[in-house]
């Protein structure tokens, strides 16, 4: 449909230390993954805070970490969880998604982990996947689980600043890394088992309507995290490619950042010095990827003040 776009490269920013990489004993969440999956860690969640350090997590060690700007690795937090999406709050708070348990928050300063939301009303998550703040401080998140074409049970969740849960969609093939638009009338939402990217038009009383595909992929395991650009594109890590896209925001392909390392190119964050590089988990060999772009990332959350909402 499109002229292949050009091809970006990358190279290794950081490397998960091997000892670190544990051969961890067969948990719920390993058995259930499809296909072969890495030994030892699972990468995720990348997300910069104010002091250019890149906060992610290792899923099946239960592990919250910090990788200063030279490389190096920290364990920041570790306890009885599967960690995967990270974003970062305003006021310096790591808030997780947490499939095993539901969304966590990490204190930066101690380690230390606290339920934030575990359920909506006397339900439990089916395993929450990645989520978002917007510039206003609302949360969304995925209910991913194992849903697919064979239980399109997943669902995108609404937590407002004053506390309110809503459920905004549901009925979906396997929602995970969510963006908005630079408008944030629009959730994108990366939904993996129908390799696609949908859009999700925001009503004025924030109900969601006119759903549909944005982006349809193919091959690989589908899109997997997102992050959109000062231009209002999207990035697409597509997790089992070994790429990432870049789509502009008519939904026409750009770029294709291709992995030096292995295919399991699982999520993406825009940081560096001036905010034009697109680091890149890279799951299967545990490292860290980076590409050098034209265009810096959209400011996030966790770097906007109050005066700017």
């Amino acid at each position: 449909m499109y002229a292949a776009p050009p091809i970006c490269p990358t190279r290794v920013f950081a490397t998960y230390p091997e000892a670190w990489r544990v051969a961890t004993a067969e948990n719920e969440w390993i058995r259930t993954q499809p296909g072969r999956m890495p030994i030892g860690s699972f990468l995720e969640g990348p997300s910069f805070d104010l002091d250019g350090n890149l906060w992610c997590v290792d899923i099946p060690n239960g592990r919250i970490l910090c990788v200063a700007p030279d490389g190096g690795f920290t364990i920041a937090a570790e306890y009885d969880g599967w960690p995967n999406g990270l974003k970062i709050h305003r006021d310096g708070r790591i808030f997780i998604a947490d499939y095993k348990n539901g969304i966590m928050v990490v204190d930066p300063a101690s380690g230390t982990v606290r339920p934030f939301l575990l359920r909506v009303g006397p339900e439990r998550f089916r395993g929450v996947n990645d989520l978002f703040f917007s510039r206003d401080g609302d949360l969304y998140f995925t209910d991913q689980g194992l849903t697919g074409w064979q239980d399109p049970g997943g669902r995108l969740f609404r937590v407002r600043a004053d506390g309110v849960v809503t459920c905004i969609l549901d009925g979906i093939p396997s929602p995970n890394g969510l963006v908005m638009n630079l408008t944030e009338d629009t959730v994108y939402l990366a939904v993996t088992r129908a390799n696609a990217v949908w859009r999700i038009p925001l009503m004025r009383d924030g109900t969601a309507a006119k759903v549909g595909t944005f982006i349809q992929m193919s091959g690989g395991a589908g899109p997997d995290g997102l992050a959109l650009d000062a231009e209002g594109r999207i990035a697409v890590a597509h997790a089992g490619k070994g790429a990432v896209w870049l789509f502009d925001a008519t939904g026409e392909p750009v770029l294709r950042i291709t992995s030096c390392a292995g295919l399991h190119t699982t999520n993406v964050a825009f940081g560096g010095a001036d905010g034009r590089a697109l680091f890149i988990t890279e799951s299967g060999s545990g490292v860290i990827l980076r590409a050098d772009l034209q265009t810096p990332g959209h400011t996030m959350f966790s770097h906007t003040h109050e005066s700017e909402v």
